[in-house]
């Protein structure tokens, strides 16, 4: 397929020939000079009160970033209609003026020629990898005429459970497309990215009631764990971690624990190479130190009665014989398993010298409770994790860094007033969809996503591609997709090729034409949210949530619509010509908060819908705690809210538990499992042995080590996969951006205008692989040919490669040859499709074993 068809630009087939020199010149001219219309770099001046004659001068607009659930506030330079410079918003209380690469990286993807310029429409009838859809040009009228007639053939036949709406980011008005559709139209199917995102890191939620991501008060700690986590690159707070890191190296030890010396770890005093799959026998061993040197935190957790330390390698002890503060459990934990788990017990497993495990889980409690284990996807996100995940976070329990001073704190509120209910306008024929099963097959016995304790209270997103393909529940005719693309993000891509095939109809929104593009019948082209509809987002850091709004600051290049306001605004006027009009008598709910005034365009909607988010922030009567403004327009010009301060303390023996404290023995998940159990009429042994687990009995109810399930034999697959990200990825979405390609080698052991597979120069000899040769990765489900690179910060007996590249449509840069040829190889092609499936987290990291084979 032509370049040219996805919107209007000429063939670039042969654009990978071109120099290296070529290629920045010419992402120059389209982030900047395209962006600028030519101006003087002196238009990149902060200070344009001074500019000299006949310079243009420019205006800092309020924004976020949308490259990571960080969600950055952040400002952007605009000069003569055009967005030239970002950084992080003067405004904000959180990441301040400090920005990571990939806010940056936004303005390409802003002004990218491969971005869809038109909604495109499907003329070849086959679907597959190596069809080309001979996408042509339509009218916005006509690609949702078409969608409209296919969502009223479901409502006519009764079978509207058959629409699927596929959400991947999101902007915080998400619910009145995401949640509204399809539970007006009448369908359960709304299935979100979340459990390919980071399901497992909230497993704390049983030990301390938070099923949310954190902050983290580095400022003021004294030790820093950065465990299965990098802060600097790519986990959240990224921003704020730059601004801050300096002071933590200042203050503070840092120690990251990882299989490859990470972005961060290259800026720690300490690595710690723990072995794949083995987080939870390192943190239970940590814990078995600070307990017997009797270094736990007391005021938070307790003592014995007498103070005499009785936690003695290999005894129980009495638990009537210690008394908790604000803590559950300890002593049962202890009992059960962490008085066994020594370090030189973990140093079989884990491959950490005991020595080393003592001395640093010695010097972390030394440091307490000051002190923070920052969790995060590593230790999780693999098929028994969440018991990891609970292990690595309990260390911040006994060492009372939860909610302290220098320690993890959960999330400020962001006081984002709601939006009108669509509960009105679900009809009878709405009801009876409504009630079917949801197609991802969650809360079924074997995947009971306990998302707050609640049997299939997590969505199951990778799992719906095995759905489709079996048929089961019910194979989805209609569906709809924004801001996703499933068929590259989610690890056994094949699957995902072979079930999008199946749908009757398919739209996808998105800024480009993507592998998921490449199925749909229709594909429609979305405002990038940063730059060119109104819309917010919130991130909390600092002891502080910001929440940030964005604008149409731009002058507007491409026929595009806002993917949550304006598409479905149109697809309800659609839907009400064809007698429908429920989505749309829904959509006149959401008034002016200051006129009153109902919206007749999706352009008002998106602005309404914003203006009653935020109106906690700007209408005196509503504020609720914050910045204070007193209307939309003082608001709206500072485009930035902050919260009050976090109060640290205020959830000791008031955590969302059920005993309401910390729990090293989870009552909570006690319950959550029972339920799930209960509902299928079988025990928790059965769930536990149905879901792939090793625990039995009580151990299923505390933080402990489970070996770790893998895939593959280790005599034929003798080395363990590494995946991680980059510091530029934002997230599956920036291979088309030159910088990107150009700076690749800001992540250690990359290198630019490459994508290669790093190997421990000791293993390398012994493969007779030198750096440089082309190499075959082969997993036991399929293979990827790529570069190798000899690099000592990867571990021996481990092949670490970075996620992104691999794209074979996505643009002229992302790939080779577009709709065929990837530039790279895109990791989970190679990595089995597997989840943790307490937390539902889709399972990226240790299970994956590897051959490499000199090609």
């Amino acid at each position: 397929m032509k370049q040219m068809n996805i919107g209007g630009s000429e063939d670039h087939g042969g654009s990978t020939r071109i120099s290296r020199r070529t290629f920045v010149k010419g992402a120059a001219v389209t982030g900047a000079g395209l962006a600028m219309g030519g101006p003087t770099l002196r238009a990149l001046s902060t200070d344009t009160a001074h500019a000299a004659p006949g310079v243009m001068q420019g205006e800092w607009k309020s924004s976020f970033c949308t490259g990571c659930t960080t969600w950055c506030s952040l400002q952007v330079f605009v000069v003569n209609g055009r967005a030239i410079k970002m950084r992080g918003h003067e405004h904000s209380q959180t990441n301040s003026t400090y920005c990571c690469p990939r806010a940056h990286l936004a303005l390409q993807q802003l002004y990218d020629p491969d971005r869809v310029k038109t909604p495109m429409k499907r003329t070849n009838p086959n679907k597959g990898k190596n069809e080309d859809p001979g996408f042509v040009p339509v009218s916005w009228d006509e690609a949702l005429d078409m969608l409209a007639d296919k969502i009223m053939e479901l409502r006519d036949n009764r079978e509207t459970h058959k629409f699927v709406l596929f959400r991947g980011r999101y902007t915080a008005v998400n619910s009145m497309f995401y949640s509204s559709v399809p539970r007006i139209i009448g369908s359960p199917n709304n299935i979100s990215h979340s459990s390919i995102c980071a399901e497992a890191e909230k497993m704390r939620y049983f030990l301390d009631g938070q099923w949310a991501y954190m902050q983290y008060d580095m400022p003021r700690t004294r030790y820093v764990l950065s465990w299965g986590a990098d802060p600097l690159v790519a986990n959240r707070q990224v921003s704020t971690a730059l601004r801050d890191w300096g002071e933590v190296l200042d203050n503070a030890r840092i120690c990251s624990i990882e299989p490859r010396l990470s972005g961060t770890g290259s800026k720690c005093d300490e690595w710690l190479p723990v072995k794949p799959g083995y987080d939870g026998a390192l943190a239970c061993a940590m814990a078995h130190v600070i307990l017997t040197e009797g270094m736990w935190y007391k005021p938070f957790v307790g003592d014995f009665k007498d103070g005499e330390n009785r936690f003695v390698q290999g005894e129980t002890v009495d638990e009537d014989t210690f008394e908790e503060n604000h803590t559950h459990g300890l002593v049962r934990w202890w009992n059960l398993h962490v008085k066994d788990t020594t370090p030189e017990w973990a140093e079989k497993l884990c491959e950490v010298p005991a020595d080393q495990i003592r001395r640093v889980a010695l010097g972390f409690a030394d440091a307490a409770p000051r002190c923070m284990v920052w969790v995060g996807g590593g230790p999780g996100m693999q098929p028994r994790g969440s018991y990891a995940s609970m292990a690595t976070y309990a260390l911040n329990g006994l060492t009372g860094g939860i909610d302290n001073e220098g320690g993890v704190l959960a999330y400020n509120s962001n006081n984002y007033h709601g939006l009108p209910s669509h509960d009105d306008f679900i009809d009878s024929i709405a009801e009876e969809g409504n009630q079917k099963e949801k197609i991802d097959q969650r809360g079924r016995l074997e995947w009971p996503n306990l998302a707050r304790g609640v049997s299939g209270g997590g969505v199951n997103t990778n799992n719906v591609a095995d759905a489709m393909l079996d048929e089961d529940p019910y194979l989805p005719k209609v569906g709809m997709g924004y801001f996703a693309n499933f068929n590259f993000s989610c690890p056994g891509t094949q699957r995902w090729a072979e079930a999008m095939k199946k749908f009757e109809f398919f739209a996808h929104m998105t800024t480009h034409a993507s592998e998921m593009s490449w199925y749909a019948d229709v594909v429609l082209p979305v405002k990038n949210c940063m730059y060119e509809q109104w819309a917010t987002l919130s991130h909390s850091s600092h002891r502080h949530t910001s929440a940030a709004i964005s604008s149409p600051m731009v002058d507007s290049i491409w026929d595009a619509k806002a993917m949550e306001t304006e598409i479905p605004w149109m697809l309800a006027e659609k839907l009400a010509e064809r007698g429908f009009d429920n989505l749309l008598n829904f959509y006149k709910t959401f008034k002016d908060p200051e006129t009153g005034r109902e919206p007749t365009t999706g352009e008002e909607l998106d602005l309404y819908s914003l203006k009653i988010r935020t109106q906690r922030y700007w209408d005196p009567s509503k504020h609720q705690g914050g910045d204070r403004f007193n209307s939309w327009d003082e608001f709206k010009e500072v485009g930035c809210w902050n919260s009050d301060e976090y109060e640290y303390r205020h959830r000791w023996s008031n955590m969302g538990t059920k005993t309401g404290k910390f729990e090293f023995y989870s009552e909570t998940l006690k319950e959550a499992l029972e339920k799930h159990a209960e509902r299928h009429n079988v025990s928790v042994d059965r769930v536990l042995e149905v879901c792939n687990y090793e625990a039995r009995g009580e151990m299923a109810f505390i933080p402990h080590h489970e070996n770790p399930y893998e895939w593959g034999d280790p005599e034929e697959y003798p080395f363990k996969f590494v995946d991680y990200k980059s510091r530029l990825n934002r997230e599956g979405r920036s291979a088309n951006c030159a910088w990107y390609n150009e700076m690749k080698d800001v992540d250690p052991g990359d290198r630019p205008y490459e994508d290669v597979a790093k190997l421990n120069p000791r293993d390398a000899e012994r493969l007779g692989v030198k750096d440089g040769d082309k190499i075959r990765l082969t997993t036991p489900i399929g293979n990827i040919v790529t570069t190798a690179a000899l690099w000592e910060g990867c571990m021996p007996g481990t092949v670490a490669k970075c996620f992104g590249q691999g794209h074979w449509a996505y643009g002229r840069y992302a790939s080779k040859v577009f709709g065929q040829e990837p530039h790279g190889a895109n990791n989970n092609d190679i990595i089995p499709a597997d989840n943790d499936r307490l937390s539902g987290s889709t399972a990226f990291y240790g299970h994956i074993r590897l051959k490499v084979e000199k090609v």
